[in-house]
């Protein structure tokens, strides 16, 4: 514990501006190139890929499934010769949603990128915490995670082209240019997966979501976290939504996009993207109120976000230092499912600081 408690501390500790601590920026521009862009980007304060997914198993019963590696900078003694010096530090985080059982059942790693014990490779999609790793082979994500409780042998193989977020993958978040990030996605994943629950193995299919992003200063400081969704269509197409939240609940920046099931992409703006919540749900641990239930409008679409069960929380003080809800929700319009994904919930037990 207190190798992690060091960990979360350099993490909260760098929170000076980008271009104060000598991060690169995120500026409009720049073209993302693949698979290179799969890899790591070190020089970057922040970094993540982030899989979610929806999956039945042969019995029909429905689970979600989260998979996270985040890698991060510290940007703190790094003049340093020592192998120990944490110049890059890797955190993992991996959960299960199945309403059967009523709460997540989630997992974290955390150690700092040093005697290959964890890292993140530059070439392409290669990040590992110990024995938990999530791979790019050619055009599939493997998984393997090995968790207290649970774990998840998985492949997630892609089926379209990644979907660059914003204007060709510099993606807006915030009043000022650089509250930014790069940003692409993978929806459509099909998934092929083990995941075993206290001994039982469970083999499910279904479909998943990965995003990739990489910046230096996510958030404006007027900001305290974000809603997001990633939601894979059920014809096909992909929508992707997000506000960043200010302390009243209101919105900072908005953005979003939609891609059809023929490929055609639209980019939404600032003003063409609405969270309404509509719903709460207070944690029995945390005592953190969340909006878990939402009106989302995103260009001339107009949905309801539902979770499949409220108690999605997860704990990450041990890695990332921050609480936050990740769920499995369904995306209806006018009472009918279109479409199931994610949603993610931040900043709403205090300032997020990334």
């Amino acid at each position: 514990m207190k190798r992690r408690a060091f960990l979360a501390s350099l993490l909260a500790s760098s929170v000076p501006t980008a271009r104060a601590a000598g991060f690169p920026v995120v500026l409009p521009g720049r073209r993302l190139e693949f698979p290179r862009d799969h890899g790591s980007h070190p020089d970057f304060r922040n970094e993540w890929w982030y899989v979610t997914g929806v999956v039945n198993d042969r019995d029909g019963r429905e689970l979600g499934v989260q998979v996270t590696f985040f890698r991060n900078r510290p940007g703190v003694a790094e003049s340093g010769s020592s192998r120990f010096t944490p110049r890059q530090l890797v955190f993992a985080h991996a959960a299960i949603a199945d309403p059967a059982v009523g709460r997540l059942l989630h997992d974290q790693r955390a150690e700092r990128a040093a005697f290959d014990i964890a890292g993140a490779d530059t070439a392409n999609t290669r990040a590992w915490v110990r024995d938990w790793s999530l791979a790019l082979d050619d055009d599939v994500y493997v998984a393997r995670i090995a968790a207290r409780g649970f774990s998840i042998d998985a492949r997630f193989r892609s089926v379209s082209q990644p979907l660059l977020q914003g204007d060709g993958g510099y993606s807006r978040k915030g009043p000022e240019a650089e509250h930014a990030s790069y940003y692409y996605s993978r929806p459509q994943l099909d998934v092929s997966a083990t995941i075993t629950v206290d001994g039982r193995r469970r083999e499910v299919t279904g479909r998943a979501w990965l995003d990739h992003e990489w910046s230096s200063a996510y958030m404006a400081e007027e900001a305290v976290g974000w809603d997001w969704i990633g939601i894979n269509l059920d014809d096909g197409g992909a929508l992707m939504a997000f506000r960043m939240r200010d302390r009243n609940g209101g919105a900072v920046w908005s953005g979003g996009s939609q891609r059809d099931a023929s490929g055609a992409l639209t980019v939404f703006d600032a003003q063409s993207v609405r969270f309404t919540p509509r719903r709460t749900w207070t944690s029995p641990r945390t005592s953190i109120r969340y909006a878990v239930a939402f009106d989302v409008v995103a260009g001339d679409g107009t949905y309801s976000v539902v979770p499949s069960m409220d108690d999605q929380e997860l704990d990450s003080l041990a890695s990332t230092g921050t609480v936050y809800w990740e769920g499995a929700v369904k995306l209806l319009r006018d009472g009918r499912q279109v479409g199931r994904g994610y949603l993610e919930l931040t900043g709403y037990g205090g300032t997020l600081r990334i």
